[in-house]
């Protein structure tokens, strides 16, 4: 439920049945063993064979309620892995705006949204040529064009960000995907004709039965090597135009149509972890949907690499909202939280168990395992006091089902994100009725109507008033301040949040109470009492987005070979941009750009020259660039302070906020230069240069207050 999703899907089997149409040619791929099939072309450094990298959404390490344990608490098969078998950092953050496409685009990339297009996610606002607003999901093919035609996923070229299979796939790897954002198809409409064209059988099917399309052709891929025995002739075109130094003669299969027969001795389906059929829930074989259980992924996962594909990506569901009937979501300790958690457990704990019969092992495969975002849970603690979900289950009062306040009487909640509009609130408590639009969230981006500039005297009012705002707050009853930081261009610039298509940058991002929920009615009208404005919704428990530490500080897990056993360790300070250049560094592959991150050398062996060296040219680098390092957290106090004040204050602090984005852009481009030749080019570090270099940031760091 958190992976909402725009979907229009597509692909063939009944077309081609009813219409005489001949299927594609399969090859039987070896199953059994992580060394047969395709990968016997796959070259990779480091003793790896496989590469396993997993995304969850919404999995925590930490405590939600003290007294009930966290959900890798509640799944010990994955968690003991986890700390015997590698390095677990627990000081691991988002980008912001923490949401789950970017998250991952940024994992996968890593870049920041202002290099691959997407800092605005699950969906992003676009100004038109007329100063309207327009929507977009996030969630698309990686080669996908924007509504206004340019690229989905914008690079600082202005073309397709580098796709992230090609250095693999170049090394004759396969790559695997399954329900990973925009590396597989996200709509079928869109994503077929993109690929296969308007008049193909795949888009006959998204024509004549949706459902079995998506089931067909969505949410799942392999991008095939050259020379792939997986991928055999079954392969469609893959694409890839804006591909630096070219990419041609490359093959993908894209949905389970095409995946399942060469993956499972030419069968149209892939079993889950635990023997059953993957399928929609709707009768039709294929992809389940974008919230998929961890036994689905695992299942798809462990098929591909049995079957020769040696690089596989999966994303799995969180595990707080109802995946058993499909509606609403549960509260820390609540019975079915903890039934699916030990689902997920039990899940790990035969794909652990699977693998290593298969031969594949931390000893040769390399497992990167990470959670997108950390939800702030919206609701008082659970009844009975000191329940635990475990020995003691925790309930929570909702309201019922299709109350009205007459034929249904509403009774009080004690969980549930409150609902406020954000128009609706201005024109109450200040009489401002601005048009505008928000893209909806906990820390939505405003959009006002007619892009008027940063300084225009429109903007600057709307800014103040903003700031006023209270809310009605019925988790604590009370009437907090309902905005906590704010930011226009010049931040977000800061914050690596300025796309390269103008049209997409917001008049402002609102960072707001991480009770609420915000959106923007077109139609409004004044609400009285204070209260009436607020709309607690119990079916959503769970809100992210913002830029609070609860939300934006995450994990992430490495094993394999030439990493560390060092277990949990909060010590050094990573985010989600990290993750991309450590995997190839430890492959012994490279992109061809330039990463926003750093290899991730504290969770490395000795064998990393200058490593000591390394490691504080990095901290000082991530404390200065990442959008929640120290200097992005104090330029974010200072723009707000900007934002609120008069225009003289304004005008001070944003010539402030630039001077330091200039400075740190002229820091951190050399640091990461040096730590990027250093990684995938073997240079050597200047010791002298290096140290240089983390004295400036220290100083630029001491100078913003």
């Amino acid at each position: 439920m958190e992976r909402f999703r725009q979907a229009l899907y597509g692909t063939c089997w009944a077309i081609l049945t009813a219409t005489g149409l001949s299927v594609p040619a399969v090859s039987l791929a070896a199953s059994g063993g992580g060394d047969s099939g395709g990968r016997s072309g796959c070259h990779l450094a480091s003793g790896i064979r496989h590469v396993i990298q997993i995304q969850f959404d919404n999995v925590h390490l930490r405590r939600d309620n003290p007294n009930v344990p966290s959900d890798l608490e509640q799944m010990p098969n994955l968690l003991n892995f986890l700390e015997a078998q590698g390095t677990l950092l627990t000081n691991h953050h988002t980008p912001l705006i923490s949401h789950t496409a970017d998250d991952i685009i940024t994992t996968l990339t890593g870049n920041y949204g202002e290099s691959h297009g997407q800092p605005v996610a699950n969906s992003y606002g676009y100004f038109r040529a007329d100063g309207s607003i327009g929507f977009s999901s996030s969630f698309s093919y990686w080669t996908d064009s924007a509504p206004d035609g340019t690229p989905q996923m914008i690079d600082p070229r202005g073309k397709v960000h580098p796709a992230p299979w090609v250095p693999f796939t170049r090394a004759g790897c396969d790559v695997g995907a399954f329900s990973t954002a925009n590396i597989e198809f996200e709509n079928v409409f869109g994503d077929i004709n993109n690929v296969f064209g308007p008049n193909s059988f795949e888009a006959m099917e998204a024509n004549s039965n949706f459902d079995k399309a998506v089931a067909d052709f969505e949410g799942i891929a392999i991008h095939c090597a050259r020379a792939s025995t997986v991928c055999g002739t079954a392969g469609a075109p893959d694409v890839l135009l804006d591909e630096p130094g070219g990419y041609q003669g490359f093959s993908a299969l894209y949905g389970n149509f095409f995946v399942a027969p060469q993956i499972n001795h030419g069968q149209s389906f892939v079993n889950d972890i635990d023997g059953n059929q993957i399928n929609d829930g709707n009768g039709n074989v294929g992809f389940p949907g974008f919230d998929p259980s961890a036994s689905q992924t695992l299942g798809y996962l462990a098929q591909m690499l049995e079957a020769g594909v040696p690089v596989v990506y999966g994303y799995i569901a969180d595990a707080h909202d109802n995946h058993f009937t499909f509606s609403g979501s549960y509260g820390p300790g609540e019975a079915g939280y903890v039934a699916q958690l030990a689902a997920y457990n039990e899940a790990f704990g035969k794909f652990f168990a699977r693998l290593q019969a298969d031969g594949i092992t931390p000893e040769n495969t390399l497992f990167v395992i990470t959670a997108d975002e950390n939800d702030h849970f919206v609701g008082q603690p659970g009844a009975p006091a000191g329940c635990d979900g475990i020995h003691t289950p925790c309930t929570y009062v909702r309201l019922p089902a299709g109350c009205d306040g007459d034929n249904v009487p509403c009774t009080t909640t004690n969980l549930g994100e409150v609902g406020v509009d954000l128009p609706q609130l201005l024109l109450t408590e200040l009489g401002d009725s601005t048009s505008l639009a928000v893209h909806s969230d906990d820390a939505p981006t405003v959009y006002v109507t007619g892009n008027p500039g940063p300084t225009a005297a429109l903007t600057r009012s709307l800014e103040r008033n903003l700031a006023a705002l209270v809310a009605f707050d019925p988790v604590t009853n009370s009437n907090p301040p309902l905005m906590q930081r704010m930011a226009d261009p010049a931040e977000m610039a800061f914050l690596h949040m300025v796309t390269h298509d103008p049209a997409r940058t917001p008049t402002l991002t609102f960072f707001g109470n991480d009770d609420f929920f915000i959106t923007a009615a077109r139609s409004v009208t004044a609400c009285n009492p204070l209260a009436a404005c607020s709309n607690e919704q119990p079916g959503f428990n769970w809100n992210h987005g913002d830029f609070q530490r609860s939300i934006t500080r995450t994990w992430l897990a490495l094993a394999g070979p030439h990493v560390r056993r060092q277990g949990e360790t909060a010590e050094t300070f990573t985010d989600h941009a990290d993750v991309r250049p450590t995997l190839l560094h430890l492959t012994g592959l490279s992109d061809d750009y330039a990463h926003d991150g750093r290899v991730i050398v504290e969770a490395l062996d000795e064998s990393v020259p200058q490593r000591a060296t390394l490691s504080r040219l990095a901290a000082a680098y991530k404390q200065i660039n990442a959008p929640l390092g120290e200097l992005g957290r104090r330029t974010l106090m200072i723009s707000t302070r900007a934002l609120t004040g008069d225009d003289a204050t304004y005008n001070a602090l944003e010539e402030e906020i630039a001077g330091v984005t200039a400075q740190r852009n002229v820091i951190a481009s050399r640091m990461i230069a040096i730590l990027e030749a250093a990684a995938f080019e073997h240079a050597h570090v200047d010791e002298d240069e290096a140290q240089h270099l983390i004295d400036a940031a220290e100083h630029l760091i001491e100078s913003v207050r």
